[in-house]
This record gives structure tokens, sequence and C-alpha cells, in this order.
């Protein structure tokens, strides 16, 4: 723990410039990041004054495979981006809960009082209020601390605001009281609890998974409790290619009932078969009954089903194929993901606005553009917001002009993949 102004002075002096490249890779955004951490220090000292702080990051996320799979305790392929939420903070004994984040008004929550409350909900009080009192119900040690907030994870553009945000909270918690010492999967699921519970989202555990673990991970949620989360080794320069994920700035409003379909038509399947979630449905089973299927529930539920079952199978084949270095079967595999979001999740647009069709747009932009030398695919939860795509080096520049020419200045961006997931910077 160091004082503010001290911080201010050394990040200055260039003192953290290795760190900055450790957490963000790219060399282009190293000036960006350093003005960024002085600012945020220096709206800490405005706000709450000059003390002895420490900084946290917990970063956002790009789903590569599993779409819409882990509510069904499926399999995901997803990776922590070098874009963060990151908070200066500083421990405080009064028991409550102080935040200012960057364009917002200041928050606060009492720590002896973190039941759900209902005016709250699908607001960020709900979520520093559910996972303060996830960490308490499981015994662990909470308290009071004041934070300024900062974030480039693009609000509601597929990489997962909200769960940066939850998993930041929990991870300075974790620093602040319990030694850094909680495990990030326990803090994803704490997370996840925030959002459900609280916020009033039906989520599962991929996003929060992805921003508290890091770097490539394969995840099998068939026990979600234990979750199976395997690193994947994977150099996506070596082979020539960039992730770009583009803001299709489409709007988020009005798609609540739209994303809690996917989950519940997905149930109901399993219901048919008297299981809670499609995992512990046979997948042969499923096959052998879709006329009766079709006749209870109709056509939209039993394709969202076949979704499911294939996108495990195509999330296995992309680790196997990243891990063996064969870069072009796993273009074919997300082509093929992208592919079943589209026509068999069919959360590319909201059949309530079919004259809103951002993303839309963007795919048949992408395949305009990239042929069969790159891919393209919705990404996230769907029905608007970002696409993703693996673009060959050499079009990389094209392939943003045109985006940006389509969508608007920076609506293109071209990421890296981040190591770390919620941490402790200083």
């Amino acid at each position: 723990m160091k004082d503010s102004s001290v911080l201010i002075k050394e990040f200055k002096k260039g003192t953290y410039e290795s760190l900055l490249k450790d957490i963000y890779v790219d060399d282009s955004v190293l000036e960006y990041q350093r003005e960024r951490y002085i600012k945020a220090l220096n709206q800490y000292e405005k706000i709450f004054g000059e003390e002895e702080v420490e900084i946290y990051s917990a970063p956002g996320r790009s789903e590569v495979g599993g779409n819409h799979t882990d509510h069904q305790y499926g399999k995901v392929l997803a990776t922590s981006i070098n874009l963060d939420a990151i908070a200066v903070t500083a421990r405080t004994e009064d028991e409550k809960i102080t935040i200012v984040s960057d364009g917002y008004e200041r928050m606060e929550i009492g720590l002896n009082d973190l039941p759900a409350k209902e005016d709250e909900r699908e607001t960020s009080l709900a979520l520093i209020r559910g996972v303060a009192a996830r960490l308490k119900q499981k015994g662990h040690k909470i308290g009071g601390f004041r934070a300024y907030i900062t974030s480039d994870v693009l609000i509601g553009a597929g990489m997962s605001s909200s769960a940066a945000y939850e998993t930041l909270i929990g991870t300075i918690l974790s620093g602040l009281y319990n030694q850094m010492k909680l495990d990030p999967v326990f803090l994803a699921q704490a997370g996840q609890y925030a959002e459900n519970e609280y916020f009033g989202k039906p989520c599962g555990l991929m996003d929060q998974m992805a921003s508290s673990v890091g770097g490539m991970i394969y995840i099998d949620f068939e026990n979600p409790e234990e979750p199976e989360v395997k690193q994947v080794k994977v150099d996506f320069e070596g082979f020539g290619h960039s992730l770009c994920i583009v803001d299709t700035r489409g709007s988020h409003a009005d798609l609540t009932e739209d994303y809690a379909m996917i989950p519940s038509e997905m149930k109901q399947v399993a219901h048919y078969f008297e299981e809670d979630v499609l995992r512990k449905v046979d997948k042969t089973d499923f096959y052998l009954n879709i006329p009766a299927i079709r006749e209870i529930l109709g056509d939209r539920a039993v394709l969202r089903a076949m979704h499911l079952f294939e996108e495990n199978k195509r999330v296995e084949e992309e680790a196997e194929a990243l891990e063996q270095g064969k870069f072009e079967v796993f273009k074919k595999l997300v082509k093929d993901s992208g592919d079943s979001s589209f026509k068999y999740l069919q959360n590319v647009y909201s059949n309530h606005q079919v004259n809103n069709q951002s993303v839309s747009i963007g795919l048949a932009v992408s395949d305009v553009i990239l042929k069969d030398r790159g891919v393209s695919r919705v990404h996230g939860g769907g029905f608007a917001g970002t696409i993703q795509a693996f673009v060959p080096d050499e079009i990389v520049p094209l392939y943003q002009k045109t985006m940006d020419s389509v969508f608007g200045e920076e609506a293109c961006h071209i990421l890296k993949v981040r190591k770390y997931g919620g941490m402790k910077v200083l």
C-alpha cells in the first residue's frame, strides 16, 4: 500500500511500464494505460483525499465457443481480454462500501444490511451488495472500503462489463480482508449469485469465470459447484490472426425477455425428460424424442436444444484444435458455431424487432470482406451488441476501416488475450 500522490509520481516516471506491459500485452496501449491510472489516482484524491491506497483490476472477456451453454451446465471456451475495470481503493472502518464510478453518482451500502432490495434490481448497487452478501454467507471476511472505479470494458457490447465489475468488487474484498486467498472460481460464483439473486438477470457462470480466472480457458460446468477449468495455451499472433470485436451499436433496451427465453426454453426441454438442465439429458434420447417435444414445446425450443448439444461437442474440438496448432480447423469450428447461433439458437436479432439487425449486418459485411480467409460470429448474449472475428493480420486495417465506416468511429477493437483475471495491481 502506497500513498496516492507517490503512485502518481511513480506512474509519471514510468516506474510501472513493465507491469503495464505484462497486464495489457500490447505496446501500443501502454501510454494510454499509464495516463488512465494517473487520472484514476487523481480522481480518487479529488473525491476522497490523499491517502494510502491499493489498485485492483478485473478484465472483460471474449467468448470463443459455447454460446449460451453455461446456464445448462455445458462447456465453454473463453478468454480474458486487455480491456478492464480498475479500482483505486482504501480500507475503511465504518462498515460501509462507498464507490464512485467514472461518470456516475456516489454509491454506498452498509454491510449490516445485505439482503436483496427490490428497488435496487438492475443497478450496480445490487451487484455490490450481492457480492458482499455471498462472501459473508460463505464465511469469508468482508469490511468497509472506498473506491474510485473506471472501466474501458464496453457496456452492452458483449465483453461482460457486469462480470468485470462483480469480479472487481470480489477481488477488492479478497485483497483488503482475505490476503488475496479467495479462489477465483468462488469469486466468479459470487458474481453470478449477485447477478441472479440481486440484480435479477438469469445469467450463467461463463462471463464471471473468464473475468475472474483469466487467460484462455476451457470450462466444463457439468458440476457447477466445482467446474472443471483448464488453461488452453495459444498464441493468436503466432497464427498471423488478430481477435477483433466489433461493436455494432445496437440497443439492448427491451431485450431482457429475449435473453431469458433462451435458458427457459432449454430447461423446458430438460423438464420433458424430468431433468432441470439439458446437460443431464442423454443426447440420443433427445433426438429420438424430437417429434413429441415439438408437439408439446414448439420448434424453437427444439432448435435451441440442438444448438446446446452440438455446441458442447464443438467446444471440445475447438480447444483440441488450438492445442494442436490446427488454426484452420479452429476457424471452421468457429464458423460452424456462429452458424448454429444464428440458425438454431436464434440470438442474432430479436423477432420482436426485425428492423433492428445490426449484428446481422456486421456478420454479412464480415463475410464479404473476409470470404474464406477469416471468420466471424455473434459474440456474447446476442440480439444486439458485438460480433467477434478472427482476421488475418494483413487485412486487419481493411477490416477495421470497413467496420468503422459501417458502425461509426472506433467500432472495431483489436484485442489481446490477457493472462490475468481479477488481480491486485499494486
